[in-house]
């Protein structure tokens, strides 16, 4: 036993020097000599001359074998002579490292050491600066276990030291490939339609459906939005929003049409420098401005600017280099071949936007919806043939018109004015009614503010319009319609409520015009139940009357309708409420917002304003008298126009790269400091790296150019590294963020060579990369070995057992939401507010006049993937954080993983999870296709686990199920607390103790390790 101990000892040091089992190989200096010289020697005798001791450098080939006056710092084949050697074994201050340096060699080093020098110190670059090569992958002997080269290589890394694990079963293999390629697991459906396939290539089927999701580009772009570090918030003290969203799905819409990995690299890169580039490839290049933003006053521009710049150099080597360049923003690099010269020329690349340190959200483009374009197509298509008919139909009206004013028609009364009969101001303010009918607001706080107005409805009144009008007034600050100090008001929701008993109960509404909004508050986020949206009118600048029309989903009669309560919601900033508020109702379909346009009758034609005009046609149109042909181009073109304003509404500002006209020189910062600039320099790339062609230009293109090209050692390698971690947890090279010289070696160099080499000669298709993975019979092992294995390898770097993980953060909510059958698959969009512990945002992080509280979405916003969950950088979603979601301040390529009781906390009581595995319940009980408990087990099972139960689980779980039905027909109170959690209803007819009952059993296996693990 006591053998057996030592050598387990002796073979796990091996393993952990990456050394094969055959001692008696030549020593490889990659492998064991640079590593020693690069953490005991480099800090004094390396790259870095600001720290280098005795003008050596050991860290290049040309420093240890020349003649330095009569000796040399390495005579191969002779350790004797070997000044390093000598100097190692010294003695007193000849000793090297010094006796006092916390960083000593140990004997095995020095055996190395000199083993390599007696053996003719051959030198190496290191690994990774040296261009991949293909190995031919090594033949499986037996030719029963290889199924493609990737087994090859893993297999022969330790040859007959190597033993893989069985095959993993079917749902396990199932499992895996949903959660590595759409983030989200297999229905119960597709498990068993999977099961249920006989045929050999149901694997390979399986990826191409998933392949073809567009699932599938959400999952790609989780671990891209970490590297890029997007968040919804510029950072920072203030920590206000951004409107980077459009970025993402630019992401998730390239993944899913499978751009190739050097395109992708390209345009985000450096998209707005491509010949007739495209919207879309300008869009792109906001991966570069995802960086933290400041706003803060008092801050010194420059400083900042340069922050923003070397934070794109740092992301950017990476993301693509796997290279710790930060290193060398105050001095050379200690470890790796990277100056500081080097990385202010690489900062050169990136120094070019014409931006500012304070308030730099400058350049932006304008972000559309596509649709936008085809409507205004159709809407000047329409109005051309409305040109062509409009002189008939003119003449139509002018008749209509004669014969009104011959028989003196009186016009119709089309807004009648609403008396209130309850007025309250949340803030404190006094609303004052005014002999006109509005009503004055004075006094009152600084802050936010709610109007609540109250009336009743008129017998023999139909409500189908409510029209709001905001008007100036004297006392009002520059006579202008709102109280802020600029005249402007932001009127964030409108909520209208029937009295039903004693309850208020809100009533849907339609739609909302206005006849002016400012750009950026149009009147629809008034109602788009999106607190931190409004209608705005332009006060600065527009001191006039503005008006607001509302119509009800429903018209309301004082039958179903009596005491009615409008509320008008201010949430913006300080004292932004309407000043003088009035409101009147309409049952007209489609009421003019204007009192009376029928006074143009009484103007001549030609003397019309355009307004009256318009109002007239209206009129036109609405008496009856009207031609179809008008009535219906009129309503087209209406239906058009709202479209078009809804679209054009949504229009956001993103950030994007731009290159200045005149270049900005670029100096070498002294300690990295903004105000201490030296040497100029021009944009260049690392001399280790090499590859720089006379035909890229000298900008950020070409320098996107130099990262795809051929010849580069890292690109290819970083990115199939990374997409190897996301599939095995674990990279070929662990420290994927480092690829340098206190990074850690590839566990298999020649796989990784040979996937880098042909990722690029397959054009860098991403699909054909992880499908090589997939369907290796590496991936597809079991993950479950014994205790002797994995106490040899915990970390399964020799790949002896298949690849298992916890779930990430967004995969183990998103995983419960697709279980509950509530998952909400749209794609894209603007960011959405799920649940959120109540005050957190203003407990952590609360700034006067720019903090909000966080608001909570109703209906799909809370179910849909986390990928869409508003990301707060002060305050991240703290359900995703607890499962070790990053807070996105700076670029992270590898998560880290924890296992915590909080996260357990989490599972049993979110209000996420809590309703999900209600909702699961629900979801069994309703099926009719479920006969017995037996199968709506099998069927939760197959849902949260992605497998049947085994026997004795079945057994435990009927049990706990008809326990749980006993208790709570007892004891309705608890049964009602268990249902009363989140915001999706309890169907009554399913009985309360039977869901209560069915939610323990989902919320049991919503938090088993298996339903969180992928594995």
């Amino acid at each position: 036993m006591r053998q057996r101990i030592i050598l387990y000892g002796i073979l796990l040091g091996l393993m952990a020097s990456g050394i094969g089992l055959n001692a008696k190989e030549a020593v490889d200096f990659d492998l064991e000599v640079r590593p020693i010289l690069a953490d005991a020697c480099f800090r004094c005798h390396g790259p870095d001359e600001n720290t280098r001791e005795a003008d050596l450098r050991l860290d290049m080939e040309s420093e240890l074998l020349s003649d330095r006056g009569g000796y040399r710092i390495v005579e191969p084949g002779d350790p004797a002579e070997s000044h390093l050697l000598q100097r190692i074994r010294g003695e007193g201050e000849e000793r090297m490292p010094p006796s006092d340096a916390q960083r000593q060699l140990t004997e095995d080093e020095i055996s190395t050491l000199t083993r390599w020098v007696e053996e003719g110190a051959d030198w190496k670059q290191h690994w990774a600066f040296e261009k991949p090569v293909a190995s031919l992958p090594p033949i499986d002997p037996s030719g029963k276990w290889d199924r493609n080269p990737i087994d090859s290589f893993v297999r022969h890394r330790r040859a007959e030291a190597w033993s893989p694990t069985v095959a993993a079963s079917p749902e396990v293999i199932l499992r895996r490939v949903w959660f590595d390629l759409v983030g989200i697991p297999p229905s119960p459906e597709d498990v068993l339609r999977f099961l249920d396939d006989p045929s050999p290539d149901r694997l390979e089927r399986q990826l191409d459906r998933l392949f073809a999701s567009p699932h599938y580009g959400e999952k790609m772009a989780r671990g891209w939005l970490d590297s890029s570090r997007y968040a919804d918030t510029n950072g920072y003290q203030y920590d206000t929003e951004r409107t980077q969203w459009p970025w993402r799905d630019w992401v998730i819409e390239a993944f899913n049409r499978h751009l190739p990995y050097d395109q992708f690299v390209v345009e985000q890169i450096a998209g707005d420098l491509l010949p007739d580039a495209s919207p879309e490839q300008v869009l792109a290049t906001g991966f570069n401005r995802n960086h933290g933003i400041t706003i803060e006053g008092g801050v010194i521009d420059e400083e900042y600017r340069t922050e923003y710049v070397v934070d794109r150099v740092v992301t950017t080597s990476t993301v693509f280099l796997g290279m710790t360049a930060l290193c060398a923003r105050c001095h050379d690099h200690k470890y790796d071949p990277l100056s500081q010269k080097e990385f202010y020329q690489l900062f050169d690349f990136f120094n070019q936007v014409p931006e500012r340190g304070h308030n730099g959200f400058a350049p932006q483009m304008a972000v559309v919806p596509s649709e936008l374009e085809d409507d205004r197509q159709r809407l000047e298509r329409l109005r051309e043939r409305q040109a062509a008919s409009e002189p008939e139909w003119t003449q139509r009206q002018t008749s209509w018109e004669a014969d009104l004013l011959r028989r003196k028609v009186s016009p119709p009364v089309v807004w009648r004015p609403i008396v209130l009969e309850g007025v309250e101001a949340s803030s404190g303010a006094k609303l004052v009614p005014q002999e006109d009918g509005s009503w004055l607001a004075t006094g009152g706080s600084n802050g936010h503010d709610k109007y609540e107005l109250v009336w009743s409805l008129p017998v023999s009144r139909t409500l189908n319009w409510l029209r709001i009008q905001a008007l100036t007034h004297p006392d009002l600050p520059h006579n202008g319609p709102g109280r802020a100090f600029n005249s402007n008001f932001v009127l964030n929701e409108i909520k209208l409520f029937q009295q039903v008993g004693n309850k208020w109960v809100p009533v849907p509404l339609a739609e909302v015009v206005a006849d002016y909004s400012q750009r950026g508050f149009e009147i629809e986020k008034a109602i788009d139940g999106n607190p931190s949206t409004g209608w705005a009118v332009d006060g600065p600048t527009r001191k006039e009357n503005r008006v607001a029309g509302v119509r009800l989903k429903q018209p309301l009669t004082v039958e179903t309708a009596n005491a009615l309560k409008l509320e008008l919601h201010f949430n913006y900033g300080t004292s932004h409420s309407i000043g003088r508020v009035k409101l009147s109702m309409s049952e007209a379909d489609r009421p003019q917002l204007s009192d009376d346009p029928w006074q143009a009758l009484e103007i001549a034609e030609t003397d019309r304003t355009a307004k009256q005009k318009e109002d007239l046609r209206r009129l036109f149109i609405e008496s009856g008298s009207a031609p179809e042909d008008l009535v219906q181009s009129v309503a087209e073109a209406r239906s058009l126009e709202n479209r078009i304003r809804g679209l054009a509404s949504r229009q956001v500002n993103v950030m994007v790269m731009r290159e200045m006209p005149n270049r900005r020189t670029t100096h070498v910062l002294d300690r990295g400091s903004y105000d201490q600039p030296g040497e100029v320099v021009e944009a260049g790339v690392p001399a280790i790296l090499g590859g720089w062609s006379e035909a890229f230009p000298s900008n950020r293109l070409g320098f996107a150019r130099w990262l795809v090209a051929e010849e580069h050692p890292l690109t290819s390698r970083v990115a199939v590294n990374r997409w190897w971690q996301a599939c095995f947890g674990v990279g070929l090279v662990k420290s994927s963020e480092d690829f340098g010289t206190q990074g850690e070696r590839p566990s298999h160099p020649q796989l990784l060579d040979w996937l880098a080499v042909n990722f690029q000669e397959r054009q860098w298709e991403l699909t054909w990369l992880q499908r090589k993975m997939l369907t290796s019979s590496t991936y597809g092992q079991s993950s479950r070995c014994s205790p002797s294995k994995q106490a040899e390898d915990p970390e399964n770097r020799w790949l002896q057992r298949g690849p298992s993980r916890r779930l990430h953060a967004e995969e183990v909510r998103d995983a419960v939401l697709v279980a509950s059958g509530q998952l909400i698959s749209k794609i894209g969009g603007p960011s959405v507010y799920p649940y959120h512990p109540e005050g957190l945002w203003l407990e952590i992080n609360n700034r006067p006049n720019y903090s909000k509280a966080y608001p909570h979405q109703k209906g799909e916003g809370l179910y849909r993937r986390s990928l869409y969950t508003f990301w707060k950088r002060t305050v991240p979603p703290p359900t995703l954080q607890t499962f070790d979601a990053p807070e996105r301040e700076f670029c992270v390529v590898r998560r880290s993983a924890t296992n915590t009781p909080l996260q357990a906390f989490v599972l049993l009581h979110d209000p996420q999870f809590v309703e999900s595995a209600r909702q699961l319940a629900i979801r069994v009980l309703r099926r009719p296709d479920l006969k017995n408990d037996r199968e709506r087990l099998t069927f939760a099972c197959l849902a949260t686990i992605g497998r049947r139960p085994e026997p004795e689980e079945t057994r435990i779980l009927l049990e706990l199920l008809e326990k749980r039905r006993v208790e709570y027909q007892l004891d309705p109170e608890e049964v009602a607390g268990l249902l009363s959690v989140g915001a999706s209803a309890t169907p009554e007819e399913l009985g309360d103790a039977e869901v209560a009952s069915w939610m323990i059993i989902s919320r049991l296996l919503m938090n088993l390790s298996e339903t969180i693990t992928r594995g």
